[in-house]
């Protein structure tokens, strides 16, 4: 075994074999980030991955084996999209409405089983079934590989949020967008790898959803407003020019560069520096991605913002078609409010549908005409789905046994379904798709590995997939 301390010296100095080892360790390794930086500009600095992270973790790098994604906008509806008023409509429910059934809920107090109060078509080749209040998304079908028999451990929102973030039920672990930033970098120098466009009334479990857990923290997930200033405070303030703002940035910069002169090794405080430099590039960059003036009216039409009912979250959409086009890796976009339907399904669900059939259409739309389609990897989905019976007035439980969530473009294979629920949309009971195995499909079209993508904490390799994860191979392109 190597000795440890065989670099070190007794003495008050210590000689350089090479031109790196200089730049690494004189005034304390900024010349060595310099030099990280130019290289990657110039497209240079993914040959060697570890030596990229411990001078740059966000620095691009090569993945596993060729991608067919490079990028993922995750829409996430919180709170529990209901599969048979959606997507998967069971004749057997409609045949036993008002029929008592015996079922386990989360609430307890189960009412009859429920038929859907929505009509359905069939769009498209594949002829997938939608609500009549997805008119938009249902244009898009042939595009969907439909995973209809997902199951989670959690019929609570809080945990069950936790394990389709972070593969895991418990808070403090990493989510699946800082794993994917770890494994990858991003190609982004002027915004963060990893992006999260949040719901405007706080999404349930906070910032532990999108937290970088027990990785360095440059790989956490960083909060994005979708109108005004995406970041609150990033503007220099009036009474500060460019030129003392730069000067002020050397400064800490030096003084942080000392201080990790006598911490070598220490992650975070590497993060918390380039944290800095970061912030001040994004005062321009940021401002710019949220300035909608250089798109044009019919985009903004597109995307629904024209439109009370929908141009929050088309302001999202948007917002996620650009933050990937300025390459950002991992976009998680939160719908507004939940639904959550415990009582009146029937007016949470065309509410939800309203605020996002435009916008999910737009943006499908916009990464296809702008060339970003084979390269982005779309998920639409929730933390759980929701019971057959009914509950309180017309609505709904939380359902963990047996939900859905649809995904589309880079390396999909479209006009797809696999899985089943039973006769009445209670249990996945065909192909059951756990939440690793979700997040196993994801890593592999991005390149990686999931059983390879680990981290020592605690004595052990830990990974997004924990010890176990399969990729549904039959939805892929």
């Amino acid at each position: 075994m190597k000795n440890a301390f065989s670099s070190h010296h007794c003495g008050r100095y210590g000689s350089f074999s090479n031109r790196r080892e200089f730049l690494k360790k004189a005034g304390a390794g900024f010349g060595m980030l310099a030099l990280a930086d130019l290289l990657n500009k110039g497209g240079l600095l993914a040959a060697s991955p570890e030596m990229d992270r411990s001078l740059d973790p966000m620095a691009p790098r090569l993945s596993l084996y060729p991608a067919k994604a490079k990028s993922i906008i995750w829409l996430f509806m919180e709170g529990g999209p209901s599969s048979v008023d959606l997507f998967d409509p069971k004749p057997e429910l409609t045949k036993r409405n008002g029929l008592k059934m015996e079922i386990d809920v989360f609430n307890g107090n189960p009412g009859p089983l429920m038929r859907s109060p929505f009509g359905f078509k069939q769009y498209g080749e594949s002829g997938a079934w939608v609500c009549d209040k997805y008119q938009n998304v249902a244009k898009h079908v042939d595009d969907f590989a439909f995973i209809k028999s997902l199951y989670t451990e959690s019929s609570d929102h809080v945990p069950a949020l936790y394990q389709i973030n972070t593969g895991i039920l418990r808070p403090g672990f990493p989510s699946a967008g800082a794993w994917i930033t770890y494994g990858l970098g991003s190609e982004s120098r002027n915004l963060p790898g990893y992006v999260v466009l949040g719901n405007s009334q706080g999404v349930k479990g906070g910032p532990l959803n999108w937290s970088s857990g027990f990785l360095p923290s440059s790989y956490q997930g960083t909060l994005f407003r979708s109108q005004g200033a995406p970041i609150l405070n990033l503007t220099r303030p009036e009474t500060v020019n460019a030129q003392d703002q730069r000067a002020q940035l050397d400064f800490i910069a030096k003084v942080n560069g000392e201080h990790l002169s006598q911490h070598p090794g220490e992650a975070d405080l590497l993060a918390r520096i380039q944290s800095f430099e970061l912030a001040s590039r994004m005062q321009i960059e940021a401002s710019d991605l949220a300035d909608f003036s250089s798109e044009s009216p019919e985009t903004l039409s597109l995307y629904g913002i024209d439109q009370d009912i929908s141009q929050n979250i088309g302001r999202k959409c948007l917002m996620a078609r650009r933050l990937v086009e300025r390459g950002v890796r991992f976009v998680q976009l939160y719908s507004d409010g939940e639904w959550d339907a415990h009582a009146d399904l029937a007016g949470n669900h065309s509410h939800h549908c309203a605020t996002t059939d435009q916008p999910i259409h737009g943006l499908l739309t916009d990464l296809k005409r702008r060339g970003l389609w084979d390269e982005t990897l779309v998920i639409w989905g929730g933390e759980f789905g929701r019971m057959p019976v009914s509950q309180g007035s017309g609505g709904r439980d939380h359902n963990p046994h047996g939900f859905m969530a649809w995904m589309a473009g880079a390396g999909v294979k479209g006009g797809t379904s696999y899985g089943e629920t039973d006769e009445v949309g209670y249990r996945a009971v065909k192909d059951r798709v756990s939440v690793h195995d979700l997040h196993a499909t994801m890593l592999h079209l991005l390149g990686m590995d999931h059983t390879k993508l680990t981290y020592f904490h605690n004595g052990r390799n830990f990974r997004l997939t924990d010890v176990a994860g399969e990729i549904i191979e039959k939805i892929l392109a």
